[in-house]
């Protein structure tokens, strides 16, 4: 079974379905025209702008905890002296923004039109580059230092003077500007929104920028902007920005577009005289000569390709391929080497989630219903080889972010303003997915289902749960990839036994995603992945503000004062104790509404590759390493006839 997953901030099927929060909102600003006198008003004074600066730092985090000091060499987790060179091919195995498993036309990845290539984070550096075994740190790529004003509310970075895009130009504080401002006012609407609350951007000097926050401003503000792209500001000038493109852009990072065939492969050539590369924040990584994605409309093509060489790295998502599937020659005789490394980042919340837009799924007893007829123990054994376990939380993986037993102290505190006002079952023990008797069809659970669709005013006519207005209740499943056909399948009939007709809708990848930004779907599989560190991708996808916010990962539409409150309260967290008793309180709430119905995970990352790379003994916490401080081996490559 493949894993149904995902935004600089936060939230993986034949590819792992995920989304990706960047974290990011509205519109720059300027002078402010008083139209109706015809006169020139100046801006009001900015938060910030009188507050002293305290001292330069090299890095940044959301709590203050940094593990590497100023004069760190190189991360930990790199071997700084891997050799550069080779080839590193895949498949998508993550996207963002408007990214697609299976396609792309368009090189443009940071808006909502057409579908982006991926990779292109590739091409362009950033103010701070994050460090991969620690939850949120940054520490300095373009920018040299950041001070802070006392108020907090104002972020001074000074910029390094040799910043160079690819064209040789200088990179300088007004294209930072530009940049900040251009993706606030045309960007993806989830960048737009994430970053809404950055008042003013000013230019000081070539090499220096203050950035200005509103005091509503959320914790992870500063990381979401200081880890946003950098576009040369002079290569736009004539150019719209929030065009969808096939010519690639400048920019300046450790590679540029190379070859690529419109929705079938794209590749990165490295910059041999990148700018940075000597910086601590890029020793051990980029070493690659050429990164390239290949894209598959079908899970089983791809596997082929794989085993044909046509690719050579592999995350495997489908647990019957990875039982049954791997016992090809290059495997049986060495030249493809398995790999299982531990995924330590929360899984987040993967499942079907229902469009509550629509009025058939605002009863909560007809989601308890369907989420009853959902037979996981079933598919895990007989589809999914046992690799899978239960989805329970939507901070799956991350246990002290999990809600258990029941309430009490600070996370009480939260929920008692809303008793009565949200599920009692809030204040109990946290909903658990009810486990069946694996036989397919669980009859205890399915007429548990039906009682519920009866107390819900659906009867049984002719089969049918129908309303009162004769209405009979169907569902849709959205689906671009066949790859879940067979668990939608057998969850279809058991939808039939208590009434329910359902059908399965697969649609191209491009109708896919502009049916998810309109929010034109019954039911779809999604991962909605949490960074180690939640904050402005919880807005994304659970605040009321993002219910109808075209593109937004909010795929259910939840609009819940409590759960407003309460993903507040974790942007607003002070410590890292605060954060997580705030997501329990997030975590019960949003199981109480059964807005989705929870599928599985697995804590582990299953990797296949043909024998041509090397890579640390230690992958870095938060993400599988590849193929950011992987390299090529090529004593191994020859050895097992494998050519860049």
């Amino acid at each position: 079974m493949r894993d149904i997953r995902e935004t600089v901030g936060s939230p993986r099927l034949t590819r792992r379905r995920a989304l990706i929060y960047v974290g990011a909102a509205a519109a720059a600003g300027g002078l402010w025209s008083a139209k109706a006198r015809g006169e020139q008003q100046a801006a009001p004074p900015s938060p910030g702008a009188d507050a002293a600066f305290g001292p330069e730092r090299h890095g940044l985090s959301a709590f203050g905890d940094l593990r590497y000091g100023p004069d760190f060499p190189h991360f930990g987790y790199v071997h700084p002296g891997a050799p550069k060179g080779g080839t590193f091919s895949q498949i998508p195995a993550t996207r963002a923004l408007n990214q697609s498993f299976t396609t792309f036309n368009t090189l443009n990845a940071y808006i909502l039109k057409g579908d982006g290539a991926q990779g292109m984070g590739l091409t362009f550096d950033t103010l701070m580059a994050r460090a991969t075994d620690e939850p949120d740190a940054l520490y300095g790529l373009v920018a040299r230092s950041v001070a802070v004003s006392d108020d907090g509310l104002a972020y001074r970075f000074r910029l390094r003077p040799e910043a160079r895009f690819h064209d040789g130009s200088r990179l300088t504080a007004a294209d930072v500007k530009w940049s900040l401002e251009t993706l606030k006012q045309k960007g993806h609407p989830l960048v737009a929104q994430a970053i809404r609350d950055l008042q003013a951007v000013e230019v000081e000097s070539e090499d220096s920028v203050v950035l200005r926050l509103a005091p509503s401003r959320t914790r992870d503000l500063p990381l979401t902007l200081a880890a946003l792209p950098i576009f040369s500001s002079k290569y736009y000038a004539g150019k719209p920005f929030d065009a969808a493109t096939l010519e690639p852009p400048l920019g300046s990072g450790p590679y540029r577009v190379g070859r690529f065939e419109q929705g079938r492969f794209i590749e990165f050539e490295r910059v041999a005289d990148y700018w940075a590369k000597e910086l601590p924040v890029n020793v051990g990584q980029n070493n690659f000569d050429k990164v390239r994605f290949e894209f598959f409309r079908d899970r089983d093509v791809g596997f082929e390709a794989f085993k044909a060489r046509a690719y050579l790295f592999r995350e495997e998502f489908t647990s019957r391929t990875w039982a049954t599937g791997y016992d090809f020659p290059g495997v049986r005789d060495g030249r493809v080497k398995r790999e299982t490394l531990a995924d330590l980042t929360p899984s987040g919340g993967q499942g079907w989630f229902f469009n509550l837009r629509r009025r058939k799924f605002q009863d909560p007893r007809v989601r308890e219903a369907l989420n009853l007829a959902f037979d996981f123990e079933w598919m895990n054994r007989n589809l999914m080889f046992g690799a899978y376990k239960r989805t329970s939380s939507v901070f799956q993986g991350a246990p002290e972010m999990m809600a258990a037993g029941r309430p009490e102290g600070a996370e009480l505190a939260l929920l008692e303003p809303f008793r009565g006002r949200i599920p009692d079952e809030a204040f109990g023990e946290p909903y658990v997915p009810p486990v069946s008797d694996g036989s397919g069809q669980d009859r205890n659970l399915l007429r548990q289902a039906m009682k519920l669709l009866r107390e819900a005013g659906f009867v049984s006519k002719n089969g049918r749960a129908t309303n009162a207005d004769g209405e009979t209740l169907t569902i849709e499943f959205l689906e671009f990839d066949p790859g879940l056909d067979p668990h939608v399948s057998a969850y279809i009939k058991n939808l039939k036994v208590i009434g329910v007709e359902a059908t399965i809708r697969l649609v191209d990848a491009a109708q896919f995603q502009q049916r998810l930004n309109a929010f034109d779907f019954d039911v779809v599989s999604q991962r909605m992945s949490m960074s180690a560190t939640p904050g402005e991708g919880l807005r994304q996808v659970y605040s009321s503000a993002s219910a109808d916010l075209p593109g937004s990962n909010n795929l259910s539409g939840v609009a819940n004062p409590a759960v407003d409150a309460l993903v507040e309260a974790i942007v607003a967290a002070k410590s890292r104790d605060e954060l997580n008793v705030a997501c329990r309180a997030l975590d019960r709430v949003l199981r109480s509404l059964r807005n989705w119905i929870p599928a599985w995970y697995k804590d582990t990352h299953t990797l296949a590759y043909w024998d041509a790379f090397s890579h640390p003994a230690e992958k870095p916490r938060y993400v599988r390493g590849a193929p950011e401080t992987w390299w090529w081996d090529a004593a191994k490559a020859e050895a097992s006839g494998v050519k860049a």
